[in-house]
């Protein structure tokens, strides 16, 4: 019989606890929403005991019942020398309505002695009556063992003790949590195996990453006997993050046979990963294993050569099996074979001996010369092949723009930009602000676009970088600014090169917005 494993998303949880990240209540409705339609089995929305926005969510949610996934409450065991039943936290569990709580409570006697303040007899009374008074009220119960595995390092007796408590009041799971993340795989695979044997109800893993382990941390718990996994969509958490939910599934899946999805699943697994992060105003990381835009990019000449022939050679799993793309990436160390492989993905068909190839490897040579660097501007290079094939049809046309940058006496810098563009033959004609020139910029295009192409409200900048390339004129060197735009399914890069940083963020600006229009258009 197949090993079930069940997914646990704590993303709205401790994902939120990361820094820099910071949810309304609309956010995380909308993220529990696409968690549920992904068919995560377990989705935990918050501590409605601790603060008004978790609470308000929960309230929410009973006007939006999933579909697939199960929603989950997390709060604490009662406070010592109380009762669970006139705990405000607990209370604050059932009146969330969510079926199953997750409860966490201490395992490590530092903790009962240093935190708590209390003694190891009344910690595992804490536990005890809280998870009975919870199984009793309906609710099924989980509960996290926190800094677990440290606990069991310096007192192995006690820390079952409070996990068999637990077990013995009733919970149907008991999560072995690695919170301070320190813990290396070694260890995760002995003490997991090692618990396994005192527990009958369902074991899980919560893994931090703060040794950079924690999803190979979390697939060793399920090798040595684990049935649940916890984590967060792209990592996300407090310090170091939290275990990758993402790379987790992929493996789960692909590499150890583990069903906890099914292939239609996984094959949403990037839109899931980059859906988060779009909600959550975080760049997407282009180096995240099976998400990232980078996971299977191909650079040097035999890699491109290789992966042409075979493409096993140098990809571990089939790109499309989670839903990402191979990209070759065009750079003078790809030749023609780069820009064929480049050209096959956009649905071009080029000969490595046409006309049209070598005036494009020209081209491509020329730019690079200049500054341009489009394996890093992807989207860029896409535009200059339809452009050069003649296969691109403009979306709008620039008249003009203008911006100004104001500095008054002790008051702040004001930028603003005034563009006028014409659509169809319409000129519109509109000016916006913004925190800097180029800011101003990127408001003025897509105000004076939107009414046409009202997608474009949906894209944003995620970052910009911009580079001296020639140090010694000084002021007067020539710059290459490099942009990453995102919207709510996909990211991608575009580059501008000048002497003036507006006239190359503007270039850089304008592929974005084209490239944003171009992939609209073919769906």
């Amino acid at each position: 019989m197949e090993k079930q494993v069940k997914i646990y998303d704590t993303t709205l949880r401790d994902g939120s606890q990361g820094e820099g990240i910071s949810y309304s209540v609309r956010d995380k409705i909308v993220i529990a929403q696409e968690l549920d339609k992904f068919g995560m089995h377990y989705i935990e929305g918050g501590w409605p005991g601790s603060n008004p926005k978790d609470m308000e969510f929960f309230l929410e949610m009973k006007k939006k019942p999933f579909k697939q996934s199960i929603l989950v409450a997390f709060g604490s065991t009662r406070r010592a020398l109380s009762k669970a039943c006139d705990d405000s936290n607990v209370k604050g569990l059932l009146k969330s309505g969510a079926p199953v709580v997750t409860v966490f409570g201490k395992t490590w006697d530092l903790h009962v002695s240093e935190v708590l303040k209390t003694t190891p007899e009344e910690n595992l009374s804490m536990i005890r009556d809280t998870v009975g008074y919870l199984v009793s009220q309906g609710r099924t119960v989980f509960y996290d063992a926190e800094h677990f595995f440290d606990a069991y390092r310096n007192n192995k007796k006690y820390s079952l003790q409070c996990l068999v408590a637990a077990q013995e009041a009733g919970a149907q799971a008991i999560v072995l949590c690695d919170t301070n993340g320190g813990s290396l795989t070694s260890e995760i695979t002995k003490v997991v195996s090692e618990v396994r044997s005192s527990i009958s109800v369902w074991l899980g893993i919560h893994c931090h990453n703060d040794a950079g382990l924690a999803v190979a941390n979390s697939l060793a718990a399920v090798e040595s006997g684990c049935d649940m996994v916890q984590g967060t969509v792209n990592g996300y958490g407090e310090r170091c993050g939290n275990a990758d939910i993402v790379p987790i599934i992929a493996n789960l899946k692909l590499k150890m046979g583990v069903p906890c999805v099914n292939d239609r699943q996984l094959r949403s697994l990037v839109h899931l990963s980059y859906f988060v992060s779009e909600i959550s105003n975080m760049k997407q990381r282009n180096d995240q294993p099976y998400a990232g835009s980078s996971a299977f990019a191909h650079k040097g000449g035999v890699h491109i050569n290789a992966v042409m022939k075979n493409c096993r050679t140098y990809e571990h799993v089939d790109p499309e099996a989670v839903g990402n793309k191979r990209r070759i990436l065009v750079s003078e160390l790809g030749g023609k074979t780069g820009i064929l492989l480049r050209a096959k993905d956009i649905d071009l068909d080029l000969k490595k001996d046409d006309a049209q190839t070598k005036k494009i490897l020209a081209l491509l040579q020329k730019l690079e010369l200049q500054g341009y660097h489009f394996e890093a501007a992807e989207a860029s290079f896409e535009l200059l092949i339809k452009k050069t094939l003649k296969k691109f049809k403009k979306f709008f046309e620039l008249e003009g723009f203008k911006v100004v940058v104001e500095k008054h006496s002790n008051k702040k810098i004001t930028s603003e930009a005034i563009i006028k563009v014409k659509v169809n033959g319409v000129r519109e004609h509109t000016a916006a602000e913004g925190d800097g020139p180029v800011n101003a910029l990127d408001n003025a295009l897509r105000k004076a676009l939107k009414e046409f192409y009202p997608a474009l409200s949906k894209m944003h900048l995620s970052d910009f970088k911009v580079r001296v390339l020639d140090e010694k004129k000084g002021t007067a060197a020539k710059v290459r600014v490099l942009i990453q735009s995102q919207d709510e399914a996909d990211s991608w890069n575009t580059v501008g090169v000048s002497e003036n940083i507006i006239e190359a963020s503007w270039e850089a600006l304008m592929d974005s917005v084209e490239y944003k229009l171009l992939k609209d258009q073919k769906k």
